[in-house]
């Protein structure tokens, strides 16, 4: 395994903890600095909005630049959030740091993910791009419940602190261990642009906005399900989420293994899976056992999604997959907030707290849709305008 990509990996520890970590610390934001919940609550939201906007502006940004370069500005940025949010004394303080450190989040793994794809074989392309979203799924597993009982016991600002020392490992990683990477060539900023004409990559990224939509429609609401559901108390849901957190461990590596072998068949395998999975979901979630064990196939089916649609766009991208690949983790934002909106709305509607599933199998099932169609016109020749051959020019005798 090249070290570069577990630099990348750190990085995304680094990212994954910073974004997750404020859900278990927001009763003593809320406290300390005399909001309401809801009102701390924006300081995830807003969060997700920056990821959405920054992925493409930073992307941009640097695309002249040689990708280790970025790659380090990037993590300084990182960095320099973080650092503003531990030092906040306010709430406006708090929410511009996570502004900041959230721009960065996008662009470091869309050009991550580029970087990780060129320093191994083509064959093992999709395999090292899961490599470093490891680092983003051990976050879910030891960052955040970690980073959630320091920020309990010894005060908020001390996750923030912890995180900024993770962001500073990873720049000092990302520096010795990730090799020199050239410049863009000239008109990198539009060819970078210029991909996004092919409807493929647009075919991309909606698979990954509905396919990833249907993981958090169900995923927002997990917690109370099992408890109001399948009768699990409030304490078990620390230990739930860490099996789920396993299972996307679990998930990723599986993907990115089977992208490498064939990258269409498995992704589309994938996402009929992760549907089928959710709508059984609505029915396991009403025992105990059940729920446990569907609960785990979920997270596995879940996140093995994610290097084989992070591939995809980079393959339909080709030439110029920076600005794409970022936009992806856009994408991947959106889905969230679409997935989070769709099964608080089922559940508004009466429906009740196993309907997110349903909601979800809709949204993987629509991905599966679309990635159907965009390996249709994988298959399908392009029309080749025909340009009419000039008949031999007929012989002339001249008579003698």
């Amino acid at each position: 395994m090249p070290l570069a990509l577990l630099a990348l990996a750190v990085g995304a520890f680094a990212i994954g903890t910073t974004e997750f970590v404020i859900v278990g610390l927001l009763p003593q934001v809320a406290a300390d600095l005399s909001v309401s919940i809801p009102t701390a609550g924006l300081l995830v939201s807003g969060y997700a909005l920056s990821v959405v906007v920054g992925a493409p502006l930073m992307t941009a940004a640097g695309a002249r630049l040689p990708r280790k370069t970025v790659l380090l500005a990037l993590m300084g940025v990182f960095v320099a959030g973080n650092l503003l949010c531990a030092l906040a004394g306010g709430y406006g303080l708090l929410l511009a740091g996570r502004v900041v450190a959230a721009l960065c989040h996008g662009a470091f793994f869309g050009i991550g993910s580029v970087v990780a794809a060129d320093v191994v074989a083509p064959d093992r392309r999709a395999g090292a791009i899961a490599m470093m979203f490891t680092g983003l799924t051990a976050a879910n597993v030891l960052g955040v419940p970690l980073g959630t009982a320091l920020g309990q016991h010894l005060g908020w600002r001390s996750t923030f602190w912890a995180v900024t020392a993770l962001g500073v490992l990873a720049l000092v990683a990302l520096a010795a261990l990730v090799p020199a990477q050239p410049a863009p060539a000239d008109g990198g900023l539009r060819r970078e642009l210029a991909v996004f004409r092919r409807p493929q990559v647009w075919l991309a990224l909606a698979t990954t906005m509905l396919g990833f939509g249907g993981v958090f429609a169900s995923f927002t609401y997990v917690a109370p399900m099992m408890t109001e559901v399948a009768g699990f108390a409030p304490g078990s849901v620390t230990w739930l989420l860490v099996l789920f957190g396993c299972g996307l461990c679990v998930g990723n590596v599986l993907g990115g293994r089977m992208a490498d072998r064939r990258l269409m068949p498995s992704l589309c395998a994938i996402l009929a899976v992760l549907a089928a999975v959710l709508a059984v979901f609505s029915l396991t979630a009403h025992g105990k056992a059940a729920a446990v064990v569907t609960l785990a196939l979920f997270g596995v089916a879940g996140f093995a999604t994610v290097p084989p649609l992070q591939m995809r766009v980079m393959t339909k991208a080709e030439g110029a997959p920076a600005l794409a690949s970022a936009a992806n983790i856009g994408a991947f934002n959106l889905g969230n907030a679409l997935g989070a909106w769709l099964g608080g709305l089922a559940i508004d509607g009466g429906l009740g707290w196993t309907a997110p599933n349903l909601v979800g199998a809709a949204l993987a099932a629509a991905g599966l849709g679309v990635a159907l169609l965009s390996a249709l016109l994988d298959r399908t020749p392009r029309r080749v305008r025909s340009v009419p051959i000039p008949e031999s020019p007929r012989k002339i005798e001249v008579p003698r």
